[in-house]
């Protein structure tokens, strides 16, 4: 059953009890990456094998994504700042032990392409935390994935 979580502002990205941050870089442009986080959500599982199915909802102010597991999260578009920045606060989940999750992704030239840093700040129950930091690995691994193949479908590049 979906619990309400705790409201935070997007500084949670700097206060979060657990932050996990990634980054990679890639050959498209910062705009068309974030057109593909911000205006395609229903493409994220295209690119985000952890995603299985995401919509917009509230006219696009919030997003309702579907995590493989059976996961369900509700969100508010916290920032939306076109090739720059875009992130949004977990407001409703059937995860256990989550009590608050705010994702930023933030976007920079990185020469022809973008510099993409993935933050996960998120606070929940001590067995939460931990399976978050067990999990750092892995995550960081789906996130390069993701980024890889988003760049492949952004730029029709087949490496």
């Amino acid at each position: 059953m979906p619990r309400r979580l705790r409201s935070v502002d997007v500084e949670f990205t700097e206060t979060a009890p657990l932050r996990l941050v990634f980054a990679a870089e890639v050959s498209a442009a910062p705009e068309d990456v974030y057109r593909a986080l911000a205006d395609d959500v229903p493409g994220w599982p295209g690119w985000f094998t952890a995603v299985t199915a995401a919509r917009p909802t509230a006219g696009g102010a919030g997003r309702e994504v579907r995590l493989k597991g059976g996961f369900v999260i509700s969100e508010t578009i916290m920032a939306a700042e076109p090739g720059k920045r875009y992130a949004y606060r977990a407001d409703r989940t059937n995860a256990p032990g989550m009590r608050a999750l705010l994702e930023e992704w933030r976007l920079t030239p990185a020469g022809t392409g973008t510099r993409v840093r993935w933050t996960f700040a998120a606070d929940g129950s001590a067995p939460f935390r931990l399976a978050l930091r067990l999990a750092r690995p892995g995550m960081g691994r789906s996130f390069r994935d993701a980024v890889r193949n988003l760049d492949r479908r952004l730029t029709g590049s087949a490496a």
